[in-house]
């Protein structure tokens, strides 16, 4: 018989132990094995003296025997860290820690008693949380395990990376990933002169090695509440001007979705409607070239009352279109 990891071999006996009967196939899936390799470890399971029952038929499957119960659920370092990413399996894949992941909430539920397990698995069946947002492919993100491992180990990278003004190479201490809309992101330490804390897009690293140094953590430095105030500051420099839009009902419906928060706070402030369901309101916005092809996403449902630069910048681009449609090309 070919050798068999004594974790799959533990993973296979709690999948059996907190699901029920399964089937080959699913427990290939489970596993991320064969088929043929799932049989090999059933065998191997047998041997070893655990109760396992094979049923035939349509129906069958695999199953322990009735009352039979292991406690060999002992979490080892990797999976207590990964457990923080439960719900997330899909950016728990890209961190490399998918079956760690798997593993640690396997030994988790079979150490549940039996009415916290099954109200658990009701969760997992009736909740389910998709980070990435609607339209857009994940950002490829080929160095975030090595970057993961340097956060974890304190190792100081040597980096190339790819910025709107061109490239860059620079030593960062990393510090902490955040995901954010599905989308990866870097704090660490930049090796300059301020020593600044920065945030870097991990899609955006060309390269990435270890020097062999380690570092030291800043006293005090807070992940959470760093990413916090440097998103406030980042919406503040974002938003430079105020807007002020006139609304239809179709429109005071599409605010929201396509300015975010932002459109939420300026509906908040909307003046009462007109004979027509028309109201005004002041909405944050960037600056004008981004605000113009902003606002003209809103269609016919608005109309920019002010400031007068954007007004005539959004007439302009409406000009422009009206001019290039009416060739009839």
């Amino acid at each position: 018989m070919r050798p068999v990891r004594a974790d799959r071999l533990l993973s296979l006996l709690l999948l059996l132990q907190n699901r029920g009967l399964m089937t080959a196939p699913e427990l290939a899936v489970e596993l991320e094995v064969s088929v043929r390799t799932v049989y090999r470890d059933i065998e191997a399971l047998g041997a070893s003296g655990v109760p396992v029952r094979a049923e035939r038929g349509p129906e069958g499957g695999y199953r322990l025997m009735e009352g039979y119960r292991t406690r060999l659920t002992g979490l080892t370092d990797a999976e207590a860290g990964s457990l923080f990413l439960a719900g997330l399996p899909g950016p728990a894949r890209d961190l490399g820690l998918g079956a760690v992941l798997a593993s640690a909430q396997l030994k988790v539920e079979a150490a549940l008693p039996g009415e916290l397990a099954d109200q658990a698995r009701r969760v997992r069946e009736r909740f389910h949380l998709d980070a990435p947002a609607w339209f857009r492919d994940a950002d490829p993100v080929p160095h975030l395990e090595r970057i993961s491992g340097a956060v974890w180990e304190r190792r100081v990278l040597r980096t190339r990376y790819r910025r709107w003004r061109g490239e860059v190479h620079r030593e960062v201490r990393p510090l902490g990933l955040v995901l954010k809309g599905g989308i990866w992101y870097l704090v660490a330490l930049s090796e300059n002169p301020e020593n600044i804390v920065r945030t870097y897009r991990v899609s955006r690293f060309q390269a990435v090695e270890e020097t062999g140094d380690l570092f030291t953590r800043p006293a005090g430095f807070a992940l959470a509440a760093y990413w916090a105030e440097s998103s406030r500051r980042m919406e503040a420099a974002l938003r430079q001007g105020t807007a002020r839009l006139r609304l239809s009902p179709r429109g005071q419906k599409l605010l929201p979705m396509q300015f975010g928060a932002a459109g939420v706070r300026a509906l908040r402030g909307a003046g009462p409607p007109d004979g027509e369901g028309w109201v005004e309101v002041e909405l944050s916005v960037e600056s004008e070239a981004v605000a113009t092809g902003d606002l003209l996403r809103l269609g016919t449902e608005a109309e920019v009352l002010g400031p007068p630069g954007l007004r005539q910048a959004v007439a302009g681009a409406v000009a422009v279109l009206a001019e290039r449609y009416a060739a009839g090309r």
